[in-house]
C-alpha cells in the first residue's frame, strides 16, 4: 500500500525538476527570486496634456505680469509694433496681444499688489 503523501511529494519534485530543466528557479513567496530580476518594467507613456496646460498657464501668467507692469497703453503700442514688423515679429505680436484672460489675470495681480501696499 503506497502512501498518498509520498506520491504527492514525488509529483511536486518531478514538477520542480521539469521546471528547473526549462530554466525556471524555485521561488518562495516574499523573496526576490530570478524572475524578479528578469522583469522589465513597462515604460510609462507620459501624457502631453499636462505639460501643454502648464505651458499655456505660464505664457498667460507672463503676459499678464507684463501687461500689469508696463500698463495697458504701453503694452498695446509695443504689441502693435511687433505686429507691424517683419519676419517672425507678427507671430510674436499675435501671441502677445492682450486677450480677456490676460486682462483678467493682470487685474487679479493688480488687486493682489494693492492689498500688499
Amino acid at each position: 500500500m503506497a502512501d498518498g503523501n509520498m506520491a504527492d511529494f514525488y509529483d511536486r519534485v518531478r514538477k520542480f525538476e521539469r521546471m528547473r530543466s526549462k530554466g525556471y528557479g524555485f521561488e518562495t513567496p516574499d523573496t526576490l527570486g530570478r524572475s524578479f530580476y528578469k522583469q522589465r518594467s513597462a515604460t510609462k507613456r507620459r501624457s502631453w496634456v499636462l505639460p501643454l496646460l502648464v505651458s499655456v498657464m505660464v505664457v498667460i501668467g507672463l503676459k499678464a505680469t507684463l501687461y500689469q507692469a508696463v500698463g495697458a497703453q504701453s503694452y498695446e503700442s509695443r504689441v502693435a509694433k511687433l505686429q507691424a514688423g517683419s519676419g517672425f515679429d507678427p507671430v510674436g505680436g499675435w501671441l502677445m496681444q492682450a486677450d480677456r484672460v490676460t486682462r483678467w489675470t493682470a487685474g487679479v495681480i493688480d488687486d493682489g499688489l494693492a492689498k500688499l501696499r
